[in-house]
């Protein structure tokens, strides 16, 4: 026995200082640019966020409306874009919009009324959804993935501004079945009011398909639940299958809206220096109370295989490297040092 206690495979400081020494083989070209204070995982005040989320959404949505509407290059480059996809054999907008439309039941063109109502609000109510969740249940990435959500917004807008795009229901070259106006959708970009103050022309990249493709990477990643994660593959398709059959988009709107998105998590990682689903513990050592300790800090996942319990901070309290003690003075008589005998093992 050598009086050592045994550490269980389960300890949290164990998997705090594995983490630790494990040797970091994370691509990093440049960063991270943010000072360390920004960087930290933590979950930030409720009343912050939420604040920051409106103020974010507001000035995205002056940017995009502020686009000029430039109807002639916005027809212009519709052209250009469905003349590329023909070459490639991938203009699929046609045949997907007349499924759509003649899809019914009865009288009720059933598919065309879910899929505009679908595109009008099922991104706003997912990503919302998605956010809290990961805020609640994943609180130490919460700030990486609303990072990698947000730079992809401010990309898009830079993309609405430079490049007006009219989507293929607005085209004056083609026949697209504009279903919202058809079937009177209430609620969309494209009907009565809401058309009047929304930027018809602001197609490339297609959101719908960026904020879809995050919520699902999102749910994918950081849930343990398999049907959770099956949704959050599923979710990106239906969009995109949404977005063609209505005639809002082009195939390579949603190409443009993986590019952003794609950017937007490139330039989440080089702003802090980690990949936005960091598994495993961050482990900071940070001064203790007094010389006594240590506080170690790393990340429990909650929950088993399986189960979505939340995340949580494990504070672990070390024992600080106790010092060796001072050589007593030697014994003025007999010029040995004073103390107890060295200790020798038995046998």
């Amino acid at each position: 026995m050598t009086g050592e206690r045994p550490v269980s495979s389960s300890d949290p400081a164990l998997h705090a200082e594995e983490a630790e020494s494990r040797p970091r083989r994370h691509w990093q070209p440049i960063g991270p640019l943010l000072p360390e204070r920004l960087r930290r995982q933590r979950r930030p005040r409720l009343w912050q966020e939420i604040a920051f989320i409106l103020l974010s959404y507001w000035v995205y949505s002056l940017i995009r409306n502020a686009v000029p509407t430039h109807e002639t290059p916005a027809q212009e480059h519709a052209r250009s874009v469905l003349d590329v996809e023909k070459f490639l054999h991938i203009d699929i907008e046609h045949a997907l919009n007349n499924f759509v439309d003649a899809a019914h039941w009865g009288g009720w063109h059933w598919l065309a009324n879910v899929s505009d109502y679908y595109y009008a609000v099922m991104h706003f109510i997912i990503v919302i959804a998605v956010l809290v969740w990961v805020y609640v249940r994943h609180p130490l990435n919460y700030r990486s993935v609303r990072t990698a959500l947000y730079a992809a917004n401010g990309l898009a807008a830079i993309g609405f501004w430079f490049y007006p795009l009219a989507p293929p229901r607005l085209m004056n070259s083609e026949v697209f079945i504009d279903t919202v106006v058809k079937y009177h959708t209430w609620g969309s970009w494209g009907s009565g009011d809401v058309a009047k103050v929304s930027n018809q022309f602001a197609a490339m990249p297609s959101l719908h398909i960026g904020w879809s493709l995050w919520a699902g990477v999102t749910l994918f990643m950081l849930s343990r639940k398999w049907w959770l994660r099956t949704l959050g593959l599923a979710y990106p398709c239906a969009t995109f299958f949404v977005i063609i059959g209505t005639a809002n988009h082009f195939v390579l709107d949603a190409v443009g809206g993986v590019v952003v998105l794609a950017l937007g998590f490139f330039i989440q990682r080089v702003l802090t220096g980690r990949p936005a689903y960091t598994p495993g513990a961050e482990f900071v050592a940070v001064p203790g109370a007094g010389d006594a300790s240590v506080e170690a800090r790393a990340v429990r996942h909650g929950g088993a295989p399986g189960s979505d319990a939340p995340d949580d901070d494990v504070v672990i309290r070390l024992p600080a490297e106790s010092k060796a003690a001072p050589d007593p003075p030697p014994d003025p008589q007999s010029g040995r040092r004073s103390g107890p005998p060295p200790s020798h093992p038995p046998g």
